[in-house]
């Protein structure tokens, strides 16, 4: 496994966050357009999902469990 340093992780979490939320003002752009294109709002949405759970991993890296 590949250690990063902190600033690396917080630099990736930062550009993971931005992407999630681009991700989703595109899809309620292209919803409040009415549903013309719902296989391409399925795929942004499965791309925003994939993008939250590398977050979760960056995050739990920065943030390790503390065994009590």
């Amino acid at each position: 496994m590949v250690r990063h340093s902190e600033g690396d992780l917080r630099e990736e979490l930062v550009r993971l966050r931005n992407e999630h939320r681009m991700l989703d003002e595109e899809i309620v752009a292209l919803e409040a357009m009415g549903g013309h294109d719902q296989l391409n709002i399925r795929r942004l949405k499965k791309k925003k999902l994939a993008l939250k759970d590398q977050i979760i991993a960056v995050e739990d890296q920065l943030l390790p469990d503390i065994i009590a």
